[in-house]
């Protein structure tokens, strides 16, 4: 992200406290001599931190009774702004202000010569056909996870098509990724875990369709320009959608859906076992340029 100098990985895993490896990292930030710092989640831990590390202007919402920890300190009106990313904006505006909307549009830079040295590397060949590729993870749990069976047979409907199949995740994501490569034989190449974040960025840029469930790869490709179906079970594309017009959403909109559980609270998980591999190659089908048109 051009807009990016740096970035600080959170060693901190969701509810961990960790006061001195915090105390740690505060007293590392403060040697930067920052100026502002938006902290986006809404918990107590989030906004130590930046207090820890003495930053000037401290920016959030009010959340978990850190009113000492944030010196401006907003109230969030959901109704007014129901997507997430407006609400994040919305602090990089002075307090009061309405939120101006369109929000800019997302722009990702892809390094051409990583590219094709990562291409090299991994043994990957565009020439041998457009690249459809599928990123079965989500970090906040199986909720959102489109059925591994069912990827694994999409991916044999695009290998039918003339596509290269890839899948694409992190570490976490490697056994699914094994998964759909055993189910679909041999249909989908598991590249999850085989790169950084940096490649996997690289190699969403090379793909004429992405297939993804609502996760952190889904934004990516958003960002990327490139096309992209997003599938939607126990979330909601109200408030994460991907910000692309190359992007769209397909979701059954049962009555137990969106619930925005970790885990199917009803035991069923109909939103995305019902969601079937024809489904989504049809709906595939209809996007611009249509898998027909592209592999000809």
């Amino acid at each position: 992200m051009m807009e990016v100098s740096a970035g600080i990985a959170s060693p901190f895993a969701h509810g961990e406290l960790k006061l001195k490896a915090r105390i740690a990292l505060a007293r590392e930030l403060r040697e930067q001599r920052y100026d502002h710092a938006f902290v986006l989640p809404n918990s107590f831990k989030s906004a130590l931190i930046p207090w820890l590390a003495r930053i000037r202007v401290r920016t959030g919402y009010v959340g978990e009774v850190r009113y000492g920890l944030l010196n401006d300190a907003r109230r969030l009106d959901p109704r007014a702004m129901p997507m997430m990313a407006e609400r994040y904006a919305a602090l990089a505006q002075p307090a009061g202000e309405p939120l101006l909307r369109p929000l800019p549009p997302l722009r990702l830079r892809v390094d051409t010569a990583a590219r094709a040295e990562l291409l090299q590397q991994l043994e990957l060949d565009l020439s041998t056909g457009p690249v459809v590729c599928l990123c079965p993870g989500a970090e906040y749990g199986p909720a959102k996870r489109w059925p591994t069976q069912h990827f694994a047979e999409l991916a044999r409907q695009l290998r039918d098509a003339g596509y290269q199949i890839w899948v694409i995740g992190s570490n976490k994501d490697h056994d699914l990724g094994a998964a759909i490569a055993l189910e679909s034989g041999g249909a989908a190449v598991n590249l999850a875990g085989r790169t950084s974040l940096e490649q996997a960025v690289d190699l969403l840029s090379c793909a004429r369709h992405v297939v993804s469930n609502d996760s952190g790869l889904m934004h990516v490709a958003a960002a990327l320009g490139v096309s992209l179906l997003a599938l939607y079970g126990s979330s909601s594309p109200v408030f994460t959608p991907p910000l692309s017009e190359q992007a769209q959403v397909l979701k059954l909109d049962l009555p137990c859906s969106p619930c925005y559980q970790r885990e199917c609270p009803l035991g069923h998980f109909n939103c995305m076992r019902q969601l079937t591999p024809r489904q989504v190659g049809d709906a595939l089908a209809r996007m611009q340029p249509s898998l027909h048109e592209a592999a000809r």
